[in-house]
């Protein structure tokens, strides 16, 4: 399933909002650079959903706000 990402890096505090039943607003700490902040947001997602990490994947839009991310099912 592939749900779209908003990204808020550099954030106070992380957290994950669901807009609707494919949108996310996703806050992290994590400063967006060297890919640590996809990283954040793919941890964020899987611990929100009860998934494992590695079945969480952006795959789409690394470098932008919006991202569409690879959920298993």
């Amino acid at each position: 399933m592939k749900i779209l990402v908003r990204a808020k890096p550099n954030a106070r505090e992380e957290k994950v909002l669901r807009i609707d039943d494919s949108n996310y607003e996703i806050s992290v700490k994590a400063p967006a650079k060297e890919g640590k902040a996809n990283k954040a947001i793919e941890l964020a997602l899987a611990k929100h959903l009860g998934l494992r990490p590695y079945e969480v994947e952006i795959v789409a839009g690394h470098m932008a706000k919006i991202k569409v991310v690879e959920v298993a099912e």
